[in-house]
Formats: structure tokens, C-alpha cells, sequence
């Protein structure tokens, strides 16, 4: 909660979603839509630190609608966090193991009276809810615009289990088949053949991951025979390069992002008959915008010193700086100011992640 609460002081994209919510499990048979799924990362988000305590929240629905561009309803996605159960692992008054069910949201209010986005709805979060939020020990640091990039929730669902797993020492999770579909809401009636499961499930939701978030995903079948039996699945941070270019992807409308994906872009001339990219931006230099020093960081440069202090694991702020300018090679002169900033900090928790901390 302390980071949920930093992370909505600093402002910007990413929001810390706490480890419990993103590993509780559905009931068998239900699982929440991408819509709902999306809206309840933005009722997180908004919450920040404040999301345990018993008191409610309130968001405006221009901020939900800049995430759904198709014709659902508001109401429709919250009917639906209220009517779906999770399941936790518990135990009951005798000291037996249990299983506890219960929602995550208690109250909901949808003004009515104003037309368009104009309104607000507000709500809260039930008591089981808010102690497994207050409980937790772990949270993955999430970002806004890839959230509701996601166009599969599985892939939403494997993107929040490889943020929450990314810094760990073992940046894995490994499961068989039960846990799988209960990991990320695969119904049980659908996709029996794992050669299917791996089509339309697996291998859209890494080729999502792959584009928007800030590591990628890869994943080891293990067999008994010639029948998978479980699935190990490995989560490693992108470099500084690859960071920019999926930042420049989340920047960029979503209407192209397939095409772009699957590297069937259209490619026209220009007036001086240059090869450009339909809706590609070219990004201008700012007067006083934060650029990369040549030299150290330590003096001068103190917001990118800040960071590789705060993430870099112990290790001598000039040499993250250095592994930094080799990587980035040529391109380090054209990033600058906020996508500096991104790279930059993506760049220290991947040297942490290879190297372990100093």
C-alpha cells in the first residue's frame, strides 16, 4: 500500500496492484471479461494506498471510457465484479483447511443524470477484499496504457503474473494444467486440445506481451509422454532499446497495433518520396528536455542518479550508467525527457535482474 500510495503521488502511468488480487483464483467456471478485468485495475489504480481501508472511492467515467472504446456498459462491467467469486485458501473456526468465497466489491453507485461521460461512479470494497489487499507482501508495478492496451484477457491475466514475478530471483511460474486455467480464468469447457489452448490462447497472449509490456515471455511445455502435464513460463525484462520501442507502441493508436504486430504494415511515400509509416510520429526535441550526460551521473544529473540508487541493487551507479551507453549505442542521442526516463529506470531493474543486487 505504501507503494500503491508513492506510486499515484508521482503521478503518471503506472499504479502497484497488490500480489493477492492478482493470484486469487475464480471459481471453477467463472472468470471476469477483459472489460471488467480492465475496470477493475482502474478502480485499483485509483484507490492507490488507500484501497484497504473501509471508506469509498470514486472514479469519473470519462477516465473508464478512455479504455473501452466499444459500446459496453458501465453498469454491465460493474453487475459483473459484483456478481463474480474468488476463492482463497483459508481456514475455518476449528483450524481445518477451508476455502473462502467472496467478491471484491460490496457497493457500487452509478450517477444517472448526466449524460455522456459526464458522470461518476463510486463503490467499495468488501471486507474479505480489503484484508487480502492489506495482507499481501508482494505487488506488481503495472502500467496504465498497457493494461488497456491488452486486447485478450489471458494475456492481461499473464501480464500481471510476469510483472508480479519479474524482480524476483527466480523470475518463473510453473503449473500444470488445473492451475493454468485457474491462474488465468480459462473456462474448463473451452480449449481441451492443449495444441488449441496453445494457438489461440499462449501464443496471442506472448505476441501481446511481447509488444506492450516492459519484458517478455517465453514458456517450456514438460510432457509425460506425449501429453503436456505442465507449463513452466519465464518472464525477462526487455533492454533499453526494446523498452523505447514499446513505449513508442503505447504511444501510438491502437487501430494498427495488429498489423504492426504481426508485420503487415502498410508503407506509403511521402511529398519527398521517403518510405513512412501510416500514424507513425516523429518525436521533436523540447527546449531544457532531460537528455543522457556523457559523463557521471552523480552530479547533474540527479533524477537519473535517484533511480539507479532506488533500482539498481547496490551496484556503482556509473557502471549501470556505462552498460547503459553501450547498449543504447547511436540511439542514446535521440531519447530524451520522459521516454529517457522509462528506459532508464526499465534499464536498472534488468540489471538487477541479470546480475543480482551489489
Amino acid at each position: 500500500m505504501r507503494v500503491a500510495a508513492a506510486l499515484r503521488a508521482k503521478g503518471g502511468d503506472q499504479f502497484a496492484k497488490p500480489g493477492s488480487i492478482i493470484e486469487v483464483k475464480f471459481v471453477k467456471g467463472e472468470s471476469l471479461s477483459l472489460t471488467a478485468s480492465r475496470l477493475l485495475a482502474l478502480m485499483i489504480l485509483t484507490a492507490g494506498g488507500d484501497a484497504w481501508e473501509d471508506k469509498p472511492h470514486r472514479m469519473r467515467k470519462a477516465d473508464i471510457r478512455r479504455g473501452h472504446k466499444g459500446n459496453e456498459r458501465i453498469t454491465d462491467m460493474l453487475q459483473e465484479l459484483h456478481r463474480t467469486l474468488f476463492a482463497v485458501d483459508d481456514r475455518s473456526w476449528r483450524g481445518k483447511k477451508a476455502t473462502t468465497l467472496f467478491s471484491l466489491i460490496s457497493r457500487s453507485r452509478e450517477e444517472t443524470e448526466e449524460e455522456g461521460e459526464a458522470g461518476w461512479i463510486e463503490w467499495e470494497f468488501t471486507t474479505d477484499a480489503r484484508k487480502l489487499i492489506q495482507a499481501s507482501e508482494t505487488y506488481a508495478v503495472l502500467n496504465r496504457q498497457a493494461v488497456l492496451g491488452f486486447r485478450s484477457n489471458y494475456a492481461l491475466k499473464l501480464y500481471e503474473l510476469g510483472a508480479l514475478r519479474l524482480h524476483r530471483r527466480q523470475a518463473t511460474w510453473k503449473g500444470d494444467m488445473t492451475a493454468l486455467r485457474a491462474a488465468l480464468g480459462i473456462p474448463p469447457d473451452v480449449y481441451g486440445d492443449f495444441a488449441q489452448l496453445r494457438r489461440k490462447v499462449l501464443e496471442k497472449a506472448k505476441a501481446e506481451i511481447d509488444q506492450l509490456a516492459h519484458f517478455r515471455v517465453e514458456w517450456r511445455e514438460i510432457r509425460q509422454g506425449r501429453t503436456v502435464t505442465e507449463l513452466e513460463f519465464r518472464f525477462e525484462p526487455k533492454d533499453a532499446p526494446e523498452l523505447i520501442a514499446t513505449v513508442d507502441e503505447l504511444e501510438r493508436h491502437s487501430s494498427g497495433r495488429k498489423p504492426r504486430r504481426d508485420g503487415t504494415v502498410e508503407t506509403v511515400r511521402d511529398a519527398a518520396g521517403a518510405l513512412t509509416t501510416p500514424g507513425a510520429t516523429v518525436a521533436k526535441a523540447k527546449p531544457g528536455e532531460l537528455t543522457f550526460p556523457t559523463g557521471t551521473i552523480r552530479f547533474g544529473s540527479e533524477e537519473l542518479a535517484t533511480i539507479a540508487r532506488r533500482e539498481g541493487g547496490g551496484w556503482d551507479i556509473d557502471l549501470i550508467a556505462a552498460g547503459f551507453r553501450q547498449q543504447m549505442g547511436d540511439r542514446l542521442e535521440k531519447v530524451r525527457g520522459a521516454k529517457l526516463i522509462k528506459a532508464w529506470t526499465g534499464f536498472c531493474e534488468g540489471w538487477v535482474t541479470r546480475r543480482g543486487r551489489a
